[in-house]
């Protein structure tokens, strides 16, 4: 039995393409209590670690030396992204060679416990799984000294493993999403480490391609993964359908922004609306858009609320000010805008069913994506996965932060699979 511990495993969804290979989880970590009670209820056999890893590190490996005489096949972690980010690097850098110390988010230390843990139990294999920022950005190390963390994990290690950090997107292996991930796959294996000296790589070749050739699919679509999925819309009471699926619902909308949302053309934006005046329908109204002012994109301030040939108020997102008069709402054209029914999916995060959210609206109906969608969009419905706790459906935040942080499993199981074929 090959078995794997998951740190930040969040809800366990990585895990499920594990799982579908034979790799058995039987350590897991997880700083959020909800989310291991669901990680727990779907792998009743794991230890489970609900806390900070910093305090939990000596406890996983303890536990693991105590049950287990042979090393780890895997680990795979998935440190919290938000920190991620490569803002300012340069200036960073400058202050820091300076003798002034820049502040930065300790959640992109957690990397220090998690190699802690790695250096100890010495697993055959290694994957981190991050956002592509994660390659350039910075932390301190234990010494103090400013690194960039990729740079840290391989120096940390050694010449014990040997691999690399690569960009994907995971619409390349079957995944209706464009979704980029950082990458880092690592082994200390003869077999995995006389492959890479070869390959030069452990990311396995793609399956899927925005265009076909003799070597891949097309893109999996949005039309491909939801189009058979019955009709719901934003209007209260019609906003699920739980004879279909419980998950199948979506938060309704209010009289205006459902205006705006039914007016939005496929892959348009609501802010590019043009005029319904039936007596009008002016076409040619200036179109929202970006400037770029002082070096950075800034929504265009100028653009217009009211038809410039009737003046009647165009169905765009609008804020009231004090005075009771209306102005457009600030944002860029990604918000209120419909996907397109023949591309993948964008990125899916933990507000896919906010109507504002970066291109979720759904494509033809009136309203965002139900959280069932999300499922399918995500490669969650690919494998045998319950939000059920304790008898009751996990809360639609649950759910929403479980599909919105995690990993399409689907590209785990590709990974799984190429490194299976290596050892």
């Amino acid at each position: 039995m090959r078995n794997a511990i998951s740190l930040f495993c969040s809800s366990g969804i990585g895990d499920l393409g594990l799982r579908a290979n034979g790799v058995r989880t039987i350590i897991a970590n997880e700083l959020l209590p909800e989310r291991a009670r669901l990680f727990q209820a779907n792998y009743p056999d794991c230890k489970v670690f609900p806390g900070n890893i910093w305090e939990l590190k000596d406890d996983i490996v303890s536990y693991y030396q105590a049950n287990y005489t042979e090393p780890p096949f895997l680990i795979l972690a998935t440190p919290p992204c938000q920190g991620m980010s490569s803002n300012g690097m340069g200036k960073m850098l400058n202050d820091y060679r300076k003798g002034l110390r820049p502040k930065f988010d300790e959640r992109n230390r957690l990397i220090l416990p998690t190699l802690d843990i790695v250096a100890e139990l010495r697993p055959e294999w290694v994957i981190f799984e991050n956002v592509p920022n994660m390659q350039n950005t910075l932390i301190y190390n234990k010494d103090g000294n400013l690194v960039n963390i990729i740079d840290y994990i391989f120096s940390r290690l050694g010449d014990d493993y040997i691999g690399k950090a690569e960009v994907v997107d995971v619409a390349d292996y079957g995944v209706p999403q464009n979704r980029k991930r950082l990458i880092t796959i690592l082994s200390r294996t003869e077999k995995g480490k006389a492959y890479f000296s070869v390959h030069h790589s452990f990311i396995p070749n793609p399956t899927h391609g925005k265009v076909a050739t003799l070597f891949v699919q097309p893109w999996v679509t949005v039309r491909d993964a939801i189009s058979s999925v019955p009709p719901i819309d934003g209007k209260k009471g019609q906003n699920a359908l739980p004879g279909f699926n419980p998950l199948h619902k979506v938060p309704p909308l209010d009289e205006k922004k459902y205006i705006w949302v039914s007016n939005t053309p496929e892959g348009e934006t609501a802010f590019n609306n043009q005029c319904i005046n039936p007596n009008c329908g002016y076409q040619g109204n200036q179109r929202h858009g970006a400037k770029r002012v002082s070096g950075i994109n800034q929504a265009c301030n100028d653009t217009p609320l009211y038809c410039e040939k009737c003046g009647t108020l165009l169905p765009r997102p609008y804020v009231k000010n004090k005075d009771g008069t209306l102005r457009l709402m600030k944002g860029f054209v990604s918000a209120y805008k419909r996907m397109r029914w023949d591309e993948p999916a964008s990125t899916l995060t933990q507000n896919f069913q906010f109507a504002c959210s970066d291109n979720k609206l759904h494509p033809s109906q009136n309203r965002v994506l139900s959280i069932y969608e999300a499922l399918i969009l995500q490669s969650i419905t690919n494998y045998p996965y319950s939000f059920i706790v304790d008898g009751k459906m996990a809360s639609d935040e649950l759910i929403r932060d479980t599909i919105g942080e995690s990993v399409p499993p689907l590209m785990i199981d590709k990974v799984i699979q190429k490194i299976l074929s290596i050892s």
